[in-house]
């Protein structure tokens, strides 16, 4: 049972909720993963399998150690996770699980002592901008976003109506107003469901959301 279950795993191979790691060296790179996994949907780290989905086995207990040093030490606010032990071809793998978090952000600190946030995209972990760290904050708040519908919220949903995506730097520019400015307007409405965060093509750009109607947001929010 618990072989068939982890075959199965394996054949999914690397991916927006699962990652391959052939050991651990170093718990500030795992560190990285588990805050990508906790700032995203969550997911789950598979210790002792090389990226081509070979198992190649682990010690067990110290690879739990550096996987607790990594979401307690290395990750701020620390990560909750949990493990299992999987037995296959006289080898032991270790299944790591992360939920995505309602603590977010969360941040990882880096061999510069720098502490950055990530996120999980496909499967890599990529570094969030301000926006998505302000979209994290402003929705683990318990107070409302007030929105103030000036000038600048409406040409940035009339370039977004013309071009169907527009970058940070290239609202900002655009809009006139400062990097600070940019990632408040894009952050506020991304909250109240105005805006969505797009990462395909490996880049961060901003888009309409699907449900959101121009025409009867303009007459609850007269400028």
């Amino acid at each position: 049972m618990g072989s068939y279950y982890l075959a199965k795993l394996i054949q999914e191979g690397e991916h927006q909720q699962q990652d391959f790691k052939y050991c651990i060296s170093d718990s500030k790179k795992i560190a990285k993963s588990l805050v990508a996994f906790a700032n995203t949907d969550g997911g789950r780290l598979l210790i002792g399998v090389k990226d081509n989905g070979n198992i190649v086995g682990v010690q067990s207990e110290e690879e739990y150690y550096m996987v607790e040093a990594a979401a307690k030490v290395f990750s701020k606010p620390q990560i909750d996770f949990t493990t299992r032990q999987h037995q296959a071809e006289g080898k032991t793998v270790l299944e790591v699980t992360i939920e995505s978090s309602q603590n977010k952000p969360h941040f990882a600190k880096t061999e510069e002592g720098k502490w950055l946030a990530y996120f999980r995209m496909k499967d890599e972990n990529k570094l969030a901008n301000k926006v998505m760290i302000e979209v994290w904050r402003k929705q683990k708040r318990k107070q409302g976003i007030l929105l103030h519908y000036s000038k600048k919220e409406q040409l940035l949903l009339d370039l977004l109506e013309k071009s169907g995506s527009i970058s940070q730097s290239a609202f900002s520019k655009q809009a006139c107003i400062t990097y600070r400015e940019s990632v408040r307007i894009l952050s506020d409405l991304i909250v109240l469901g105005v805006l969505e965060i797009n990462t395909e093509d490996d880049k961060i750009r901003y888009v309409i959301s699907e449900d959101f109607d121009r025409e009867e947001w303009d007459t609850k929010n007269p400028s």
